[in-house]
């Protein structure tokens, strides 16, 4: 898991959750990675679809545009 800072709060809570407490966001990095599918919940990043871990830190990302697309979370495990 990764905590967000309160630097990303306004970001988050500006948009409507995906389902009850989540929200499912694109994550871009300052060199210009992306990670599709990435579970937010209570202020921490919890998964990023098809990976073990989260791929990068906090202040590797330039960007979180909440997207809501959905993914079968147990199919993935």
């Amino acid at each position: 898991m990764l905590q967000l800072s309160d630097k990303w709060g306004p970001v988050l809570v500006s948009q409507p959750e995906t389902g009850m407490g989540y929200q499912v966001a694109s994550i871009i990095l300052i060199d210009g990675s992306r990670y599709d599918q990435a579970l937010i919940e209570a202020g921490y990043i919890t998964r990023v679809r098809g990976r073990q871990d989260i791929p990068f830190n906090e202040d590797q990302i330039a960007e979180i545009i909440v997207t809501h697309d959905k993914w079968n979370f147990s199919a993935d495990q």
